[in-house]
């Protein structure tokens, strides 16, 4: 299966770490939602998020890693991830260059608030 997906990641209290090339981040409790797409294995992708012991590849391994909870949205069939992350940056904060160094979107991963 190929496709977009979205994945909404819970903290529970602040946090600061590093994130790869992006350096230390400061990240507010609350709710994110990342952006992605896999168009060769969307379902491995997704899986792989998921898991704790993971090399760390890209930007969201560092943020799933040190999140309280996940779930994921598969939207199968679709690239659909630089324009909804296009929509999304207009109503949300977001994390500048987080999961979009493929493309010139302005943020793969938005905050959506303490809820």
């Amino acid at each position: 299966m190929k496709g977009t997906y979205l994945l909404f990641i819970r903290i529970n209290s602040d946090k600061r770490f590093c994130v790869g090339s992006l350096g230390v981040i400061d990240f507010k409790k609350g709710l994110y939602v990342y952006v992605g797409s896999g168009m060769n294995n969307m379902l491995k992708r997704v899986a792989r998020h998921f898991r704790r012991d993971k090399k760390m590849r890209w930007h969201i391994d560092y943020l799933s890693v040190n999140s309280d909870d996940m779930l994921a949205f598969l939207i199968p069939n679709e690239r659909m991830e630089c324009r909804i992350a296009g929509d999304l940056s207009k109503r949300f904060e977001y994390v500048k260059g987080f999961g979009c160094s493929d493309c010139k979107c302005k943020s793969h991963l938005f905050y959506l608030g303490d809820l």
